[in-house]
């Protein structure tokens, strides 16, 4: 909406946005800390894993979209702790996550070597 001298509104009562997304833990005190106000709510366990799928989708998608190693880099910590995140609401924890990985890691290999696969023959 635009009020008078072609400034808007929002300008002079404050500008509402929506997320409606699950943020880190300290987004209200650094929202708070620059003079701005928040609405919040903490999820019940069903939402929180829910939320936590599309955080993982959200986040991957921001890595997707990165052209700089160090905008990508910044993006893989968000959606490590995503997953950090999930492996507890799985009934797990971090390390035992990484555990399952150097196991698979060691049976199947991990993608350092690059290898891309083309087709197969079924004999």
């Amino acid at each position: 909406m635009v009020g008078t001298g072609g400034q808007s509104e929002a300008s002079f009562t404050g500008e509402k946005k929506t997320y409606n997304k699950l943020v880190r833990d300290q987004i209200p005190t650094i929202i708070a800390s620059k003079g701005d106000s928040c609405r919040i709510t903490v999820l019940d366990q069903e939402q929180y894993r829910s939320e936590l799928r599309a955080k993982l989708m959200e986040e991957i998608e921001e890595y997707y979209a990165t052209d700089h190693d160090e905008e990508a880099l910044g993006e893989l910590a968000d959606v490590l702790e995503v997953i950090r995140a999930l492996s507890k609401v799985h009934g797990s924890t971090p390390e035992e996550l990484e555990n399952k990985r150097v196991e698979k890691q060691k049976l199947r290999g991990g993608f350092e070597g690059r290898v891309y696969l083309i087709d197969t023959t079924v004999q």
